[in-house]
């Protein structure tokens, strides 16, 4: 059968693989057109413990879907779909390639996978909800969670409220577990021919090391000074989405006097690996990219080379791989 949807890239891997040089050198060479798959580049004045590209970077290689929200708004996985359809749109209509580029693979399941149609928020439940959690602790709701879907329990942190209510709501609304709709969902096609490239590194100890040398740039260069001013606002909490960024809850607590400088250094550390790993374990579960190992040369003659191919294929994109 003739596949005549159009194509779009998408380039994932672990935090600090190289992912934005990459992309950037695809933009410079070829006719892509970024777009953030991050879901702490979505908010502003979050530069430097996000690794957000700078404002010469953003101006050689635009990136969409960066900055679209304040650090004390939500956004979800739908939103973040609803928006990348919207771009890739554009950028097709432009005469483009979407460039899809990011670690947050929850974000691009919902491009490859579709998402499941849950029931509707109850303004009344989440309510109830969020007086459970503030009375009682976010954890304490946590652990009701793990009672009644142990499952999305394991696979959600302790104090991540929002995505705590939302499978709690679920449950109560329907009387199924999260997870129980989320396995029956029918894999939905996306409209796009994804040609998907996963950028992983060839040992974890090199992963680790460039972990730690980012980091140590990231507080030479005033992050610390960063969350200051984010706390500083009064209206920001650790429960919000965009303070359980990766980083900013152990210097939130290091400025609560908690932790000393290094400690938080650690704690930051070992919170970014584990997310890396995370992130690497979903990586080997995708059987329809392509890996890549990071920092090679080449890459992105190898990545333009098989989109060329693919410009003139109209049928399965793995027979490139």
């Amino acid at each position: 059968m003739v596949d005549t949807r159009p194509l779009a890239v998408c380039l994932y891997g672990p935090t600090a693989s190289g992912k934005t040089d990459l992309a950037i050198e695809l933009v410079e060479r070829g006719p892509f057109s970024i777009i953030s798959v991050d879901s702490a580049l979505i908010y502003r004045d979050m530069n430097i413990g996000t690794a957000k590209p700078d404002a010469g970077t953003l101006a050689r290689a635009p990136h969409a879907l960066v900055d679209i929200r304040d650090p004390a708004e939500r956004y979800s996985a739908g939103e973040f779909r609803r928006d990348a359809l919207a771009v890739m749109g554009r950028i097709c209509q432009a005469g483009r390639v979407p460039l899809l580029v990011g670690g947050t693979m929850l974000y691009f399941r919902t491009l490859t996978h579709g998402l499941a149609e849950l029931p509707q928020a109850d303004a009344d439940l989440r309510a109830r909800l969020d007086a459970e959690m503030a009375a009682l602790g976010v954890p304490a709701v946590h652990a009701r969670l793990a009672a009644v879907d142990p499952v999305a329990a394991a696979r959600i942190h302790p104090h991540d409220a929002q995505r705590i209510q939302r499978a709690l709501e679920v449950f109560e609304l329907s009387g199924r577990p999260l997870t129980d709709w989320l396995t029956q969902q029918e894999r939905t096609e996306s409209p796009y021919r994804l040609l998907c490239f996963a950028l992983l590194p060839p040992e974890r100890r090199e992963l680790h090391q460039r972990i730690e040398r980012r980091l140590d740039a990231m507080l030479a260069a005033g992050f610390v000074d960063e969350v200051a001013t984010l706390r500083a606002r009064g209206d920001l909490t650790l429960d919000l989405p965009s303070m359980r960024a990766v980083g900013y809850r152990q210097v939130w607590e290091y400025l609560d006097g908690l932790t000393d400088r290094e400690q938080m250094r650690q704690r930051v550390l070992a919170a970014t690996r584990q997310y890396a790993k995370r992130q690497m374990t979903w990586l080997r579960g995708e059987s329809a990219a392509t890996s890549l190992p990071s920092g090679a040369s080449g890459l992105a003659g190898k990545i333009i080379g098989v989109w060329e191919l693919a410009r003139n294929l109209r049928g399965d994109l793995r027979s490139l791989c």
